[in-house]
């Protein structure tokens, strides 16, 4: 029997809802259930904090965010300040009593084809304030080809961090300081079989760090970690709950 679309303790419900109202929704069109989804390791991960986000552990390098989480949100939309187009939509949104942090989750991504980064022209309206100046650096650089990224879809994390420093200026959340997580697997090999080479993972983590080097200071704080380090975190938080579900992750995802 094919193993469950959702582990033990995941809110079936409340993810298909969540997805069902986001941009190019993965479990209607099946993608969700590839071997090799990305979205289906965030949810299930992620997504069993949904109704529990107090449970939450503490997110490597944010132990001043003021925790627990009050909410966990799965493929959250952030509006830009401006209406019509396309808005940033994250993998993961956590709010806690001082920090909103938005959390894109890559799997096999970093391993495939990219084609040249995309950016519109409403991404160079004024409007993002003079602390995001290394971001707006990055989105320059990408566009006249000074910065090159091989593995990292530096463009997604640029639009994502202008969604949450957008997201932060709202009455709502206002006053909330703005993270940026990127939280990536490192499979060893592809679900066919063929192994994916180590020197693309060294080369991948090398590029996250470049960009963090480059936003580094900017008023959304930018972080990164592996899945491997997130679970370790929630099989020793001290919570059983938890770690079962950090072992079961791993079990299923072998990210």
């Amino acid at each position: 029997m094919a193993d469950p679309i959702f582990l033990p303790g995941v809110p079936e419900d409340l993810v298909r809802a969540a997805f069902d109202q986001a941009p190019g929704n993965e479990i209607a069109t099946g993608k969700f259930l590839s071997p090799e989804s990305s979205a289906a390791l965030a949810a299930n991960a992620f997504g069993w904090f949904l109704q529990r986000p107090a449970f939450l552990p503490v997110l490597p390098g944010l132990a001043d965010a003021c925790w627990p989480a009050e909410r966990v949100e799965l493929e959250a939309v952030l509006r830009f300040p401006w209406a019509g187009g396309r808005h940033p939509c994250l993998d993961v949104l956590v709010a806690t009593e001082t920090a909103l942090i938005g959390i894109e989750s890559k799997r096999y991504e970093p391993f495939r084809p990219k084609g040249p980064p995309s950016l519109s022209n409403a991404y160079w309206r004024p409007v993002w304030g003079e602390r995001m100046a290394g971001y707006q650096r990055v989105r320059d650089g990408l566009r006249d080809g000074t910065f090159r990224f091989q593995h990292l879809d530096a463009a997604q994390l640029v639009k994502h961090a202008l969604g949450l420093r957008t997201a932060t200026h709202r009455p709502e959340e206002a006053g909330k300081a703005a993270v940026l997580v990127y939280v990536y697997a490192e499979p060893v090999g592809w679900p066919n079989g063929a192994s994916i080479n180590p020197a693309d993972h060294a080369a991948h983590r090398e590029e996250v760090s470049r960009f963090a080097d480059l936003v580094a200071g900017d008023e959304v704080r930018f972080l990164f970690f592996s899945y491997r380090q997130l679970l370790e975190g929630w099989s020793s938080s001290g919570n059983a709950a938890v770690s079962s579900h950090a072992q079961a992750v791993l079990h299923r995802f072998a990210p």
